[in-house]
C-alpha cells in the first residue's frame, strides 16, 4: 500500500513539474516570438517600404545600443566588485 502512495505522489509530482515547465516554455516562446516581430517592424506600414526599413534599422540600432550598455555595466561592476 505504501508503495501505491509513493508511485501516486511521484506520478502527481512529475505531471506538476511537467505543467509547469509548458508554462514556462511557452513564455520564452511568446517572448521571443514578440521580439522577433518588434525588431522585423510587422507594426509598420508594411506598403510604405522607407517607413519599415527605417523602423528596423532604429530598433536594430536601439537593441545594439542597449545590449552594448548592459556588456558594459557588466564589465564595469566585475571591476569594482
Amino acid at each position: 500500500m505504501a508503495h501505491e502512495r509513493d508511485s501516486d505522489e511521484s506520478r502527481r509530482i512529475l505531471d506538476r513539474v511537467s505543467r509547469e515547465s509548458d508554462i514556462a516554455g511557452g513564455f520564452v516562446a511568446q517572448q521571443t516570438d514578440r521580439l522577433r516581430d518588434h525588431l522585423s517592424a510587422t507594426d509598420a506600414d508594411q506598403n510604405d517600404a522607407i517607413e519599415v526599413w527605417g523602423t528596423r534599422i532604429g530598433r536594430a540600432i536601439a537593441f545594439a545600443a542597449m545590449a552594448g550598455c548592459v556588456v558594459w555595466l557588466a564589465w564595469y561592476l566585475s571591476q569594482n566588485g
